[in-house]
């Protein structure tokens, strides 16, 4: 068995049923959501949207880096992005080890990773308001875009607003 022999054959079950083809790449409710990678996160489902309505953006931690600010300035100026939500979750990895563990763990498989970072979470309430302010400080972003930040929990499906 190939190791993507269950990704296409969900595909191959999904396109028979699909019936998007007539979205735009705008975000239909102006909204862009920035949110971690983890699996136990449906942005969609969880904020009541559809496909079609936001930008998600997703990254371990649910961090505002430079590639998400990079990100959100295209969403901004070509794809109708007029707000964002930042949502990092309850029981996230990000917040569980530092980057001196990251990098340990690396190196002791053989990895060199010191020339990255990777945006631990030792105090998640702290950096999401330090990402809260990247983006509203941002001279790229509009100064009057609402900006909101929220903590879901994975546990009981709420979402909390912050900031």
């Amino acid at each position: 068995m190939d190791a993507f022999d269950d990704v296409f054959a969900g595909n191959a079950k999904f396109a028979k049923k699909f019936k998007e083809s007539g979205l735009t790449g705008t975000a239909a409710r102006g909204l862009a959501v920035v949110t971690c990678m983890d699996s136990r996160i449906d942005p969609l489902g969880l904020l009541g949207l559809k496909p079609g309505d936001a930008k998600i953006l997703r990254n371990a931690g649910a961090r505002v880096t430079d590639d998400v600010l990079r990100t959100l300035v295209l969403g901004v100026y070509l794809l109708g992005v007029r707000r964002v939500l930042v949502m990092p979750h309850t029981d996230c990895g990000m917040t569980k080890v530092t980057d001196a563990d990251v990098h340990d763990l690396t190196q002791s498989n053989g990895v060199d990773t010191r020339s990255l970072e990777f945006h631990t979470v030792p105090d998640q309430h702290a950096a999401l308001l330090h990402d809260l302010t990247r983006i509203t400080s941002s001279p790229f972003l509009p100064a009057d875009m609402p900006v909101q930040g929220a903590i879901y929990d994975v546990r009981s499906g709420v979402l909390r607003p912050v900031g």
